[in-house]
């Protein structure tokens, strides 16, 4: 079975959920983060709990810090972090409070050798998150365009050790409309790093595609939050 990493999206220390990424549409879930985590740790199809620290992915600094250091103690998977990464001390910074793995986006977009030099630091532990419009890249927290491909840009960077790549279609994202399954088959299978899906996953039947396809894992936000997407998951 594909490796389920569950969201949970943060504002305020409030686990939330957007629709393509604007704040705008901000709304609560049922479950508090912490509520979420031991739901979710019940599940042995669940390898890992995905954070995002969504203001700082706008403030572009690390808002939710001191929070997530207090969800780690809550379970024993791992935790990945990702939300206004910019520098190797922020990424010390989360290592030290007990995060396995982090997710850096802009800064590892906009830079490509620190991006780099961060992997070789970290190797095996740093994800890239990689957002697009379909398969133009966007940053700062989906806001700006970057005029770069998807597919040209993972050219460029694949030979760095990273943990992967989180590719979102943000056209898909919270709307429980499935997955982009052509671009993430045609991403995994035009990259030797481990490629991890996001954005619109609604069910068991998604994850035994995005498997048969190639991809790592999946992240799952919106749906996580139902009692039919697990039905069927243990």
């Amino acid at each position: 079975m594909i490796e389920v990493w569950p969201a949970i999206d943060l504002i305020d220390s409030t686990s939330v959920r957007l629709t393509e990424g604007d704040y705008d549409t901000k709304e609560a879930m049922a479950r508090t983060a912490e509520e979420a985590i031991a739901f979710y740790s019940k599940y042995t199809c669940v390898k890992r709990i995905h954070v995002i620290d969504l203001i700082a992915a706008k403030t572009k600094q690390p808002v939710e810090a001191d929070y997530i250091e207090q969800l780690v103690g809550l379970t024993e998977l791992p935790i990945e972090v990702g939300g206004g990464i910019r520098s190797i001390e922020t990424i010390e910074d989360y290592f030290n409070k007990g995060i396995a793995y982090t997710i850096v986006g802009t800064k590892g977009i906009q830079d490509k050798e620190w991006l780099k030099a961060a992997a070789q630091q970290f190797p095996g532990r740093i994800y890239l998150s990689v957002d697009a419009f379909v398969d133009e890249i966007k940053v700062n927290g989906w806001l700006e365009n970057t005029g770069l491909n998807l597919f040209d840009f993972v050219k460029e960077i694949e030979d760095a050790p990273l943990g992967g790549l989180i590719y979102t279609d943000i056209s898909k994202d919270g709307k429980l409309e499935g997955p982009n399954f052509e671009l993430t088959k045609r991403l995994a299978q035009s990259t030797s790093l481990p490629v991890v899906a996001s954005g619109g996953i609604r069910s068991a039947e998604d994850l035994k595609r995005l498997e048969a396809d190639g991809v790592h894992a999946a992240i799952v936000g919106k749906a996580a939050n139902t009692a039919s997407f697990w039905e069927g998951l243990n």
